[in-house]
């Protein structure tokens, strides 16, 4: 289940996917990570959880070794040949071959059971610092709550009933929600808004009113209500949690 919360820094939240298959320790990891500010999903399974950083992108994983259908090591695999997502690996084996096996695929850090899950979250910040120090934040991603939106591939999405849900958006909607996304708390002028997002052609302020009211349906159609908010007297912010 995804989480809104403040971000973590101007534009994102960091998303920590959780593949655990105890529910009980899985259920606290959520809380505790949440009431850290980190939005979190959550994989029963290896299977599972390779198919949610397809489509979910999360910015951390924490990967139990002993899993259902794929198990820990495996998944490290996959992810690695995917790309650098920051992993920590959660094993229950408090043994060496364990911590060397992860770190030589490719861990991050390592956790073992039980632990202390403030420890846990300390542990996740920090890799998240290393890794933001490391590697370039991608200003290209932009991401509110639970919408999405990627700058160069040019594709929207939010999620719904834990689903990623894409949006079909055109050119100026688009240009609407990420202006907006942006800066969620500020609220824009129908000006700003009319110079920043839509066509050359366009030099009615009122055109705007019409751009935001058909992007409003369409995420209404979702059951999001409130995104893109009226600002009485200024014009809109993007509304919603964030």
């Amino acid at each position: 289940m995804a989480n809104l919360n403040e971000p973590v820094s101007s534009m994102t939240s960091a998303l920590v996917l959780i593949a655990e298959d105890e529910a009980e320790i899985a259920d606290i990891l959520i809380a505790y990570l949440q009431r850290s500010g980190l939005r979190t999903q959550h994989a029963i399974d290896g299977i599972q959880a390779l198919a949610m950083h397809q489509a979910f992108k999360p910015d951390l994983l924490l990967l139990d070794v002993q899993m259902p259908n794929l198990d820990g090591w495996n998944v490290l695999n996959e992810i690695r040949s995917r790309g650098d997502t920051p992993v920590i690996m959660l094993t229950a084996l408090d043994q060496d071959i364990d911590k060397l096996m992860g770190l030589r695929l490719g861990a991050d850090d390592y956790v073992v059971k039980p632990f202390n899950p403030a420890e846990v979250v300390a542990r996740v910040q920090a890799v998240l610092r290393r890794a933001r120090t490391n590697t370039p934040i991608n200003t290209q991603m932009l991401r509110v709550g639970t919408f999405q939106i990627d700058l160069d591939s040019h594709e929207a999405s939010v999620i719904c009933n834990g689903q990623q849900q894409a949006l079909d958006l055109t050119l100026t909607e688009f240009k609407l929600l990420a202006c907006l996304m942006r800066t969620p708390k500020r609220a824009f002028s129908r000006e700003e808004l009319l110079i920043n997002c839509l066509p050359e052609g366009d030099t009615q302020e009122r055109t705007v009113d019409s751009h935001i009211s058909k992007l409003r349906k369409k995420l209404e159609a979702l059951d999001i209500q409130g995104v893109p908010l009226s600002v009485w007297g200024v014009g809109y912010r993007f509304g919603g949690e964030v």
